[in-house]
């Protein structure tokens, strides 16, 4: 069957020209072929693979197109990259691997399109097209990857535990294929995860974080957590999350299962956000709450101070996964650690609380009021829609206290120079109280957030701890 109609790229062309040129047999595999079969859109990456040499079919294609791109050449992986528009081509020789149990680094040896292909991780990235003119367009499917794509099927060309054993990093890709892609894993290949499982502990946590990434940013990420979970990759990778699954009963009173409220919770905030950070921080915001948990007698089950402790685990998790230690993991930090506030202030929204939590959060008050709001999973509609008539009542007061008083991200009207100047001091513990009095003093509502209320404030303040204003 012909796919010529998924070539319309002249990038193409250019490259059937460049393999006629040097007497080699070039296709395009892999994820562009099927996202075309799927119609998922304009694929920006496509992998051509080269019967031959891939760096010098990359350069001669170089020569070919206006421009001439530059060629990166990765000699390391016998790979050669150059963008034609907005188009990323990536060459490689077609190749045969070998690996060794301790390590995903292959030995490699050129190969032949067949050997290539058996090399794939799952039959739906083995599809290839030919770009060879006489037999331009035409589908090579050794492993029924069409079929698969059409039953919703992740399948790997070869036995799954030999594809899974070499490469463990192609457990992560399954799930998180099936999680983008909304496939079933075929129930060999889900066995053969689950029995290789521990290999996992070879695989780079970078890599891991980026297949954590892919399958966070999906539509529906409780689908690949779920698998994770499933094939006891979870615990090997973000044991914090597991230790939330379960419920525990005394004197009659439950909790709920704290794992799969989570997996919820970021479906939820999946439909209102794309910020991958702020998904994180829905999938961690009560990590604090397994080392938390307390039975108490009179109220039941507790978690005191479990954002606090949630919060600081974020930094042991980010450390652990060698993951960002920088702005983004602070952000979900804070996420974590507020992430109760808006609850607490629903059913009592006063001002001076708004004040305090939209001083608090800062830039990231909305961030929270959607986290917030993910939060709500309760399965009774009369207090589903209570909970969300809540979160509108402190959602409309943010703005109003806002609008009015301008406390986010504010910096009090009186700088710690003019206090200096007034009394004449030097750099001293007073200088600090005079400063956070004034502040508590607009957040509490005493006083307006202007200049010359807070001068005012300034030296009745200061009078009470024994300094004048200086003549």
């Amino acid at each position: 069957m012909s796919y010529s109609n998924a070539l319309k790229n002249p990038a193409f062309k250019t490259i059937t020209k460049a393999s006629k040129n040097l007497g080699v047999d070039a296709y395009v595999i892999g994820g562009f072929v099927r996202d075309y079969i799927l119609k998922r859109g304009d694929a920006k990456d496509i992998d051509i693979v080269v019967v031959g040499n891939g760096i010098e079919l990359a350069k001669e294609v170089s020569k070919l197109l206006p421009g001439k791109p530059n060629v990166s050449v990765f000699k390391n992986y016998g790979t050669a990259m150059l963008k034609s528009h907005t188009t990323e081509l990536e060459f490689v020789g077609a190749r045969k691997e070998s690996y060794t149990p301790e390590s995903r680094n292959p030995e490699v040896a050129s190969g032949t399109l067949e050997d290539d292909q058996n090399r794939r991780d799952f039959t739906i990235n083995a599809l290839a097209l030919s770009l060879s003119e006489a037999t331009y367009g035409e589908l090579l499917d050794p492993f029924d990857g069409i079929q698969d794509l059409q039953r919703k099927i992740i399948r790997t060309p070869l036995d799954p535990d030999i594809t899974y054993s070499d490469d463990p990093l192609r457990m992560m890709r399954a799930i998180r294929f099936a999680t983008q892609l909304n496939f079933t894993i075929e129930e060999r290949s889900l066995q053969s995860i689950t029995k290789n499982a521990d290999r996992i502990k070879i695989i780079s946590k970078e890599r891991i974080v980026d297949e954590l990434h892919k399958i966070l940013i999906s539509p529906l990420p409780s689908i690949g957590f779920a698998l994770l979970h499933k094939t006891k990759l979870l615990s090997f990778i973000l044991p914090e999350l597991l230790a939330l699954q379960g419920i525990d009963e005394k004197e009659g009173q439950r909790h709920k299962d704290n794992f799969w409220h989570t997996l919820e919770v970021v479906d939820n905030i999946a439909k209102n956000t794309d910020d991958v950070w702020l998904r994180w921080a829905a999938l961690l915001h009560d990590i604090g709450k397994a080392p938390t948990k307390r039975f108490d007698k009179k109220v039941g089950w507790t978690f005191h101070a479990h954002e606090f402790v949630g919060s600081k685990m974020v930094f042991k998790l980010f450390k652990r996964l060698k993951m960002p230690l920088n702005d983004k993991m602070k952000y979900v930090q804070k996420m974590v650690l507020m992430s109760s506030r808006p609850i607490v202030l629903a059913s009592d929204v006063t001002d001076s609380a708004v004040r305090r939590l939209v001083f608090d959060a800062g830039d990231f008050v909305e961030d929270l009021m959607t986290l917030c709001e993910a939060d709500i999973t309760t399965k009774n509609p009369k207090k589903f829609k209570k909970y969300h008539e809540n979160f509108k009542q402190v959602r409309d007061k943010i703005l109003e206290v806002e609008e009015r008083d301008h406390v986010r991200n504010f910096q009090p009207p009186v700088s710690g120079e003019e206090i200096m100047k007034t009394f004449n001091l030097t750099p001293c513990r007073e200088i600090g109280i005079i400063k956070d009095a004034i502040k508590e003093a607009i957040l509490e509502g005493e006083i307006p957030n202007e200049y010359e209320a807070a001068k005012k404030y300034m030296i009745v303040k200061a009078a009470s701890i024994g300094l004048k204003v200086e003549e």
